[in-house]
């Protein structure tokens, strides 16, 4: 069969980047295996939630409530914001996708630092959107000036990821009041805040407080993370009313089950406790950043559940050397390595391969 007589692909498609999920290693001499390589919550659930998934479990015949309507109204009064302003989808990641194809039509433009999530610009390109992707200062920090001059009027979404994924870095209140103030009010300015629960720099963004403040800010989070909920895939955007009206509307229909709706609202009930795991998850984050140091390597200041360990064209040969030792850990090419806060015998064996690339 020739290949005009084959169904046709959209043209984007052939150069669509594939998103790349951490990965697990095996067992090597004895070692056990250890997975950094995904941003999660290496603590077990707690047993408040576990309890609430197996009574949700109960109802898996059901389809569940497509608008999240407990889940939404428990973000009402955490954030005391109506309900019109919350709209909910599968992860961070699924609401994201979901506020590009609200707001930006084929030819438009979506703008992000980069290197930052890696989900931007697969979502931006399936959207038929043009990626804009404006560089990371030298010290891995969001260029915003730089952000302010590639505006054009084909901008529709602006995505602030702070703390950065991969590097860990943040956008300070200040830098993102100057910015806002120049930004046009028909750009949406999304402020993504996945890892927001484990940032303690006394200079963060209060992303509610700066989406109150202003009629083009949004809000975006997960539950993925500090409550460990990664595998039930639930997140949320608030925003102004019209946004997230359109943000609903553009959901895949019950794309949240029943049981991941039932673990959210069981989370919210349980913080503190699932905050204390937080504590302990950012004590350890800062004990293996100063046992980096120590050995020589100059790390930009992470405010996420992960480390960035810069080492350019030697990131790869890391990278095999960490499989050997039977730890994954998250690579990018010739540029670092992302490694996630989990076990403390994992986090000493990185630390001992990383003495060996201290150049």
């Amino acid at each position: 069969m020739s290949e005009s007589m084959k169904p046709q692909l959209r043209s984007e498609i052939s150069a669509l980047p594939t998103y790349k999920a951490g990965k697990k290693v095996a067992p090597v001499n004895g070692l056990d295996a250890y997975k950094l390589s995904s941003n999660e919550n290496a603590h077990a659930p707690l047993p408040s939630v576990l309890s609430a998934i197996v009574d949700a479990a109960a109802e898996i015949n059901r389809y569940p409530d497509p608008f999240a309507s407990t889940l939404t109204a428990a973000l009402a009064d955490k954030f005391d914001v109506p309900i019109e302003q919350i709209a909910t989808g599968t992860g961070s990641v699924g609401v994201c996708q979901q506020i590009v194809q609200a707001v930006a039509d084929a030819g438009d433009e979506v703008m992000y630092a980069w290197r930052s999530f890696e989900a931007y610009p697969i979502i931006a390109t399936i959207a038929g959107a043009v990626n804009v992707q404006i560089p990371l200062t030298a010290s891995g920090q969001h260029d915003l000036p730089a952000m302010l001059v590639a505006i054009t009027p084909r901008t529709r979404v602006i995505f602030i990821c702070t703390p950065n994924n991969p590097t860990g870095g943040i956008v300070t209140q200040p830098e993102i009041d100057s910015f806002l103030a120049k930004v046009p009010k028909d750009i949406l300015v999304v402020i993504d805040e996945a890892y927001v629960e484990f940032n303690r720099d006394a200079l963060a963004i209060d992303g509610m407080a700066t989406m109150k403040a202003h009629t083009n800010v949004g809000v975006l989070r997960t539950f993925s993370k500090a409550y460990g909920l990664a595998g039930l895939r639930v997140g949320y955007f608030i925003g102004p009313e019209h946004i997230a009206e359109a943000v609903r509307k553009t959901a895949v229909p019950f794309g949240v089950s029943g049981i991941a709706q039932a673990a959210a609202v069981s989370s919210l009930q349980h913080e503190a406790e699932l905050f204390e795991i937080v504590e302990k998850m950012i004590a350890e984050r800062n004990w293996f950043e100063a046992e980096l140091r120590k050995i020589g390597f100059d790390l930009p200041a992470s405010q996420a559940n992960f480390v960035w360990l810069p080492l350019g064209d030697r990131t790869d040969e890391f990278t095999s050397r960490s499989a050997d030792i039977a730890v994954s850990i998250r690579p990018f090419s010739g540029e670092g390595v992302r490694i996630s806060i989990g076990e403390r015998a994992a986090l000493e064996r990185i630390i001992e391969l990383a003495a060996e690339f201290v150049s």
